[in-house]
Order: structure tokens, then sequence, then C-alpha cells
């Protein structure tokens, strides 16, 4: 997508604004004119939970539905991505990868031990998949997912679950089934088209998931194999394996944690895996393995929570519950996996810990705590979403969702037995090119950002010199590369006198929503060591302002929820602003991000009601969501620290 296309709709006054000065598209290889759009997180039948819960595309069939091709879905209904992504990476968890796809195809070594004997009997499902999706009851489908659920999950002998379980694979098996993850990668990269990853879930019971890309092909990737949670759940121990894997090929790779509003407060604690305080050692390798952090997916937004964040009016949007179903306990209490964070802060048992260790504005700011106290930010992260489909499908949008498992796919019961599921997330990278070198790069400079769903074109720079006239500019992007760093960068020592000042611009999605606003988040360490947080409403869609107290005028609504379907009435198709910083102290730890709100707009769960004309829904299941995208950071650090 061409930087100069994002200009297209520009109202006569910001023309007049540079009307005297002449302009003519160049091709500049200096900085990035193109953003691209894809998934570092989907999971296919090699994975053990997806294939128990229902899911037999392979990684090929991943690949293919994110290029746009048409594949059939476990509900045994043909499905297409509407608009193909740029680029995936199939994630499947390391531990038993393709073991139980094996069992199930028949490999008698493995239906030889004892967890294989078990696999076998749990693949007996007491109905099918697709009598459970249209069932007119949701009977049957609480009973299909209760049953692979607990096939799943449930303690059986010294193995918990069968995606942990000892099916004595060996050496020789796991490199088999790794060396066909990196053929499916290959045949399907396509260098300036379409971009595949090698990669894969590395999955812990505690503290959270990593997801692990590899930049290479496979004369680098193919001398590993996957590091698994078997091998070790201590975060550091995959960083060797990283390093390891870097010094031994001369390759790259990267990890990236999943969102942790499910990790019991664990993802970003100040202290190791052994309760060690964090040393500059670990922050230092933490900084550097895991420099993207992944904000939004099914399982919901962590981006923040109304616990840490209370005076924000979006930090409750699409939080993530446990126990809404029939078929899914909850796991508070059953005491078992994450409490659930969106209870009442106030409870029959006592006040609730604000969950500051479980999102990304939080440990942004307790970043800047640890880098004044050990010199090194162990929490300096750019953001991207992914969807953590367990489907093979790349989906995140509201009007063409495929749900998480396939007990999620469509079908007349999968509003009230699994609302809770969030259609999210992309990643959105600023690169060169379309290549796994040009992406890569990018990433590990952290020009990225992330979106719920929509592909709205985000520029964010910061500097200490751009003009208000700026804005307006065609050539916005050189403009921002030469006097300043964009998303991702860092700005120190802030020249006597000067705040830094952010140039932005935010464009809808041509296919999709106008936008409601764009604000600045700001985190800082004030001198006396204490962090704060504030947002900055900075640009205002229709042209609203803020009252004396800080309160602005909601957009308003277009949804109308019985029809799924919504105009653009109100809301901007364009937002751009060049904004100083109006409360900056030079001497202070701080970091900005943009968060660019779309007007409301219907979610899946209207459209499931629509198309099944259901009625006298739960006044809980939310029908109305409000799609938006994050930024990386933009840090400012003085020079003293």
């Amino acid at each position: 997508m061409k930087e100069t296309w994002l200009v297209l709709v520009l109202t006569a006054v910001t023309l007049s604004a540079f009307a005297q000065e002449s302009y003519s598209p160049h091709v500049d290889p200096s900085h990035t004119t193109n953003v691209y759009w894809g998934d570092t997180h989907v999971h296919t039948a090699l994975s053990s939970d997806a294939f128990i819960f229902g899911t037999r595309l392979m990684p090929d069939d991943a690949y293919r539905f994110a290029k746009g091709e048409r594949v059939r879905a476990a509900s045994g209904e043909d499905v297409r991505l509407r608009r193909p992504l740029d680029f995936l990476m199939v994630s499947d968890h390391a531990e038993n990868m393709g073991v139980i796809a094996r069992i199930a195809a028949g490999d008698e070594a493995l239906l030889a031990t004892e967890a294989g004997k078990r696999t076998a009997e749990a693949l007996n499902y007491p109905v099918s998949l697709v009598e459970a999706l249209n069932a007119d009851t949701d009977d049957l489908l609480n009973a299909f997912n209760a049953a692979t659920l607990m096939a799943i999950k449930a303690d059986q002998g010294p193995a918990k679950g069968l995606g942990h379980a000892d099916y004595g694979t060996d050496a020789r098996f796991i490199r088999s089934v790794w060396e066909e993850v990196i053929r499916n990668a290959e045949r399907h990269n396509d260098p300036g088209t379409f971009t595949t990853f090698s990669g894969y879930e590395w999955t812990v019971a505690a503290g959270g998931h990593r997801n692990v890309v590899f930049a290479d092909g496979p004369e680098r990737t193919s001398q590993v194999v996957p590091f698994s949670a078997f091998d070790s759940s201590d975060p550091e121990d995959l960083w060797a394996y990283l390093n390891d894997y870097e010094k031994r090929s001369g390759g790259d790779a990267l990890a990236i944690p999943h969102n942790g509003n499910l990790s019991g407060n664990r993802m970003f604690a100040l202290t190791t895996r052994q309760g060690e305080p964090l040393t500059e050692t670990y922050a230092r390798n933490r900084s550097r393995w895991e420099p993207l952090y992944e904000v939004t997916q099914i399982k919901g937004h962590g981006e923040t929570h109304p616990l840490i964040s209370p005076n924000d009016e979006f930090a409750g949007d699409e939080i993530f519950k446990w126990g809404i179903t029939k078929s899914q306990p909850d796991s508070k209490k059953q005491g078992k996996g994450p409490a659930d964070e969106t209870k009442r802060a106030e409870g029959p048992v006592g006040p609730r810990p604000r969950p500051v260790n479980s999102y990304a504005r939080s440990a942004l700011m307790l970043g800047l705590g640890q880098k004044a106290e050990l010199g090194v930010n162990p929490f300096k992260f750019g953001m991207i979403g992914s969807t953590d489909s367990h489907t093979a499908l790349a989906t995140a949008d509201q009007s063409n969702f495929w749900g998480k498992m396939p007990g999620n796919e469509p079908g007349r019961n999968r509003v009230t037995t699994g609302w809770n599921y969030n259609a999210s997330g992309y990643a959105a990278v600023w690169a060169m090119e379309n290549t796994r070198e040009a992406l890569f790069a990018a990433m590990r400079r952290k020009e990225v950002y992330a979106s719920t769903g929509p592909r709205m074109t985000v520029r964010f720079f910061g500097g200490w010199s751009y003009s208000d006239a700026d804005a307006a500019r065609p050539d916005l992007a050189r403009v921002g590369y030469a006097k300043g760093v964009p998303m991702g960068g860092d700005l120190t020592e802030a020249p006597m006198g000067k705040a830094p000042r952010f140039l932005i611009r935010a464009v809808k999605d041509p296919d999709g929503a106008n936008l409601d606003r764009v604000q600045v988040v700001k985190g800082w360490r004030d001198e006396d060591g204490e962090l704060h947080e504030r947002i900055y409403n900075v640009a205002l869609s229709d042209g609203r302002t803020e009252n004396p107290e800080g309160e602005v005028r909601a957009v308003g609504s277009t949804v109308d929820v019985r029809n799924a379907s919504y105009t653009n009435d109100i809301g901007d198709p364009e937002i751009a602003v060049v904004w100083p910083d109006p409360d900056f102290n030079r001497a202070e730890l701080a970091f900005y991000y943009l968060r660019v709100l779309e007007i409301p707009t219907p979610r899946w769960t209207a459209y499931d009601a629509k198309f099944h004309g259901l009625n006298d829904l739960p006044d809980e299941i939310p029908m109305v969501t409000q799609e938006r995208a994050y930024t990386s950071p933009i840090w400012y650090t003085p020079s003293s620290n």
C-alpha cells in the first residue's frame, strides 16, 4: 500500500496549505513507504489442542487461506478471506507437534504408548462437530466442547493433558515434523507477493507463551529443532536457545510473548522464574530477544484493564472473560489456570490485585522503573496483533469471523457459547518490501503496530521540530523520517526549552469504518520514582473538542444491531495532526504510543444473530464494538539515563 495513496482524501483547506510548494511523487529508498498486513499466531492440526477440538486443516491450508484461496473449514463449509494477507507464520505448539495427527492416522508406535491409547479414546467424540454447530439447542455443542476440553486440560495420570503427555517421541520424529513445517513455509514463500516465516509456539504452563519467529530459510532453520516446554519452562533458557541458533547458523530469530491477560499476573513480573529480582543481564536479554508484544488477539485486548486504568473510558473493551459457558469451566472456582481478572476489585475474599504484570501499558511503565534501577528496560517492546486462531484460519474480520476453535466456527449456538471471544487481530509492519529480510528487520526495530482487524493506516513520528503544516503534507513520511524517529524509536536529551512534537496521521480502512479519534497514551516516571499514565485526545472527528474538564462528547453510533449494519455518516476518513506534549519534563523517562479508535460498528455476534435469526439473546452479550489500532511506542530518555 503506497504512502502516496493515503492522501487521496484531502480538504480544500489542506490543499491550500501546500498550494505554493511544488511536489511530485518519487521513489525514495531512504524510508519505508509500504505497510504490510499479517498474522504471526495461527495453529493448525499439528497442534495437539487444535486437532482434539476438531481441526483437520494443515499448514498448507493455512497458507492458502491467508493468500485468499478457498479452503474447507472443520464445520464443512467452504471459506475464503475476502482480502488476502501479505505474510503469515504458522505457530503450532512445539510440545508434541504433529503427534495427535499421527495417532489419528494410525501410527503404531504412538498408539502403543499409554498416552497414545488415551488419545485414541479421546478422539471418539460423543457427537460430531457439524451436528453440534447446527443443533437447535446448545446442548450438543456444550457436550462436544466439554469432552474435548477435558481431553486436553484434565489431569490424566502423571501427564497433565494430552498436549503435554509423554508419547515417547524421539529426536528423529521431532525433526521429521519440523522439516515438514519448514517445507510448508518454503512452498508458499513468494518474495514481493506473500511472505512466510518458519516458527512455532513455546507453550509453558504459567508466565506466558511465546511465538518463535525465524527470519531464515531451510539452510539455517533446519539446523535446529523447536525448543519446547519439555526442554525448559524458563524464558531465559529460550533466549539462550535463540542465541545459540544465531551463533550456530548465522541466522536471525526473535520471540513474541502472547497477550498476557491470562498469564496469572506473571507475563511482566519483576522477578525471574526462580523468584529472584531482575538483573541487568535479564533486562538486556529480554529486550534483545523479545522486541515485540502481542497486544490483542481472539482472547481479548491486552493493552490495559479497568483496575489498572480506572480513568480510561475505553479500558474495559473486549476484556476476555472465562467461565461464561456451560462447556467452559470457571478457572477460578476450579483452582486451575489464571484467575478471571475481569471480576470486581472487591469481593467475598477481599480486594483483588491489580493485574499490572499482565497488560501492556502497565508493563511499559514498569519498564521505565527498571530502566532507572538497572540501566536497561526489559519491557521495551513494540506492539502487534495476531489471531491465535486454532482453526488454521487467520481471520479477524467481524463479518467473517471463524472463531478460536472449530467449536467456535459459525453455527446457531456459538453466540451463546462463545461470545467472549473477540474477532482480533492483525500485525501491521512498515517495511521496505514484502520479504522475510525486510519484514523481520522492521519487527526488530519495532516499526510495527497492532490492529483489532481493520486495515487502517497509521503513521507516528516523534521529534523536536515538526511544524503544524507538516501534518498536511503529501510527503508526510519523508518529513517524519527527516526530522525525527518513527514508532518504535527513541528520543534522547531534549533541547533546552523544547518538548517533543509528534507527527501523526491515521487513515481509515478503505473497506471499513470512519475514525472516531486519535489518542496519545503517555507513561512517565517522575523525579520521585513514581509511575504515571495519561491519555490525551489529540485529534477528534466531526469538529469535536474537549470541555474544560477534559471530557469529550461521544462520537455517537449509526449501528443497526438487528440488521448488523452501520453507516459512515459520523467520524472522519482521515485524521492528521502535530501534537506537542504540554506536560513534558526533560528530566523524566517517558514513552508515548497511539490508540486510534473507529466509530462503533457491529460485532461478530450481531452478524451471527442476523444470519441465524436469533432473537431475545441475553443482554450480557455485546453486539457493538469499537475497533482500534495500537502503535509501538516512542521512548524518551534523558542523557543522564
